[in-house]
């Protein structure tokens, strides 16, 4: 070991160029601000230029890492919880709706209005969501809601509307984590009176939003709805 050899120190974090030597067993380690810190020869060993510069970049993650931990709190740590959806009396019959409602009611000529597939029932129900063009479908939307709640599906303004006068849901019902009686899988065509859409009294209050919708029935009390039914 000699003056101006790259050392680290072996019982702690550090280290620094060598600057000099306080008799046979005292070794004074420069650090990068200058300080010189005498240190004893055997908690110093000599490293090499690539592998300094290297641990020392590890041993400063590493205290990063560590005052990271320190300092994350409870309530930032991700929510891995999620509470299974209630059961309701009378929900194991299968009910389903799909749903318009326009985003400001207020002012309906200018207003853009949003769609939901709503799940009345215990159960969950994967969907498939189409629009017709010609003799040929167009997928708009597929997912799953939750028993007892509502999925928003899309957003669309009247100049939409010419796509939608006829569309189709898809629906199966099942439960997770238990027996459950098998219900009929839905196929329900519905034509679309796009002239609702301008009139306000066609959106009427419901038991599913806070505001007024236009509501068409896919299935109740496990009986699908006739087709191409307005």
């Amino acid at each position: 070991m000699k003056i101006g050899d790259k050392v680290r120190f072996l019982s702690e974090i550090g280290g620094g160029r060598v600057a000099g030597f306080q008799g046979k067993n005292v070794v004074l380690v420069e650090d990068e601000d200058g300080f010189q810190v005498p240190m004893a020869l055997n908690e110093v060993v000599v490293i090499g230029e690539e592998n300094y510069e290297t641990q020392h970049v590890v041993e400063i993650k590493k205290q990063q890492e560590k005052q990271e931990e320190l300092e994350i709190e409870p309530a930032d740590l991700p929510v891995t919880f999620k509470a299974k959806p209630e059961e309701r009396k009378g929900g194991d019959r299968l009910s389903a709706y799909l749903a318009f409602v326009p985003i400001n009611v207020k002012e309906l000529s200018q207003t853009r209005f949003e769609a939901y597939l709503v799940n009345d029932s215990n159960y969950y129900l994967r969907f498939a969501y189409l629009s017709a063009e010609g003799n040929a479908w167009q997928l708009r939307a597929t997912d799953e809601v939750e028993p007892n709640t509502k999925l928003f599906i899309e957003e669309f303004g009247r100049e939409d509307l010419n796509a939608m006068e006829h569309v189709a849901v898809q629906l199966m019902g099942y439960k997770r984590d238990k027996h459950f009686l098998l219900k009929p899988t839905a196929n329900v065509q519905l034509r679309i009176d796009t002239v609702k859409f301008y009139k306000l009294h066609t959106f009427e209050p419901n038991d599913f939003f806070e505001e007024p919708a236009l509501i068409y029935t896919i299935i109740e009390n496990d009986r699908c709805k006739i087709n191409l039914k307005e």
